[in-house]
């Protein structure tokens, strides 16, 4: 296992839909086992495959209490929402975009069908914290980050703070591609 780079919008990546995986392999279970320990070290709640570069349907999600982390994450290959419920506004951030958090209204509760390493199908019903992970890394396996969810308005601000934190942080290349 590895941990790897985790990669900053506006990587190109990061707006690209993920392809779907045909074949559960053994380069399938190494990345998940990557992605695992990469979200882990970050520290993270959650991560998509694109996040580390990687164009595949592939999403891992642990959003036990600390001392249970690790314990039992889940891993989903080619997740799907196939339901959704309600309404409910979470403080979001992203490992992809450092040093930025909003709220976003999200469904309260979905229902996520996918499949195991093992190739079997699950399905998944979260609610609260769990179906917002869901969404929000099922997101980026459609080239959608969460600040996209804001009105235009907030989305606006939201993006010049957002190119300020990487001038003073991180990389100002990186922000003067940043379209607001």
């Amino acid at each position: 296992m590895s941990v790897r780079e985790i990669k900053i919008f506006p990587d190109k990546i990061l707006r690209q839909e993920a392809r779907e995986i045909e074949n559960i392999d053994s380069s399938i279970n190494d990345l998940a086992r990557d992605m695992l320990e990469t979200m882990y070290k970050a520290p993270g709640i959650g991560l998509a495959a694109n996040q580390v570069g990687v164009d595949l349907r592939l999403i891992v999600v642990d959003v036990a209490p600390r001392e249970d982390r690790g314990k039992n994450p889940i891993i989903l290959v080619n997740p799907v929402i196939v339901e959704r419920e309600g309404e409910i506004v979470w403080e979001e951030g992203c490992l992809s975009v450092p040093g930025m958090n909003a709220e976003v209204e999200r469904n309260y509760r979905v229902l996520v069908k996918g499949f195991d390493l093992n190739e079997r199908e699950v399905t998944i019903e979260g609610e609260e914290l769990l179906a917002v992970v869901l969404q929000h890394e099922i997101d980026h396996l459609n080239g959608v980050l969460y600040f996209d969810q804001l009105s235009r308005l907030k989305k606006e601000f939201f993006l010049k703070s957002y190119r300020k934190y990487l001038r003073e942080h991180v990389d100002t290349e990186k922000s003067k591609r940043i379209r607001v």
